[in-house]
């Protein structure tokens, strides 16, 4: 059963947010609540970004970061980003479960949702030692191990 848990972990290893990640994501989060409360949408809308930069790994702080955004276009009446914000709330758990996920993407609809972008110089300490390609051999194997073992069990 623990097989299971991991093989479906988005962050390949970490099981947890680490301290500083989560003061600096929880940081992001408050930067735009407090730029929404001034009417300032643009930095509300940037701290957002950075939040699901810091997040992205993390399905609960991913899913959270896509229904703010959600939330904040739906306040702003931008309908191409309220569309893009519902294909990414249901395309997360997914991708999560596959291992894709593009670092450094801001998560906008004015972006692509499977593009990796650069992840801005005081945020790349937070994703040293991250990678999708052994996150995704990780999820193959055990996928693969999953699959044998039910296959011997079922027969």
């Amino acid at each position: 059963m623990t097989t299971v848990v991991i093989a479906f972990c988005p962050h390949a290893g970490d099981v947890t947010m680490k301290s500083a990640l989560k003061t600096a994501f929880a940081k992001e989060m408050a930067g735009a609540r407090a730029a929404e409360a001034a009417g300032d949408m643009a930095l509300a809308k940037h701290h957002l970004e950075r939040a699901h930069i810091l997040g992205q790994r993390w399905y609960g702080t991913h899913v959270k970061t896509h229904f703010q955004m959600l939330r904040l276009a739906l306040k702003q009446a931008d309908g191409k980003e309220v569309r893009g914000q519902l294909v990414r709330l249901i395309g997360a758990g997914p991708f999560h479960m596959a291992g894709w996920i593009p670092l450094g993407n801001t998560g906008g609809a004015d972006v692509s949702a499977t593009r990796p972008m650069p992840i801005p110089s005081d945020l790349q300490s937070h994703h040293e030692g991250h990678s999708l390609r052994n996150g995704l051999i990780l999820r193959a194997v055990l996928v693969a191990a999953l699959v044998a073992t039910y296959l011997l069990v079922v027969r």
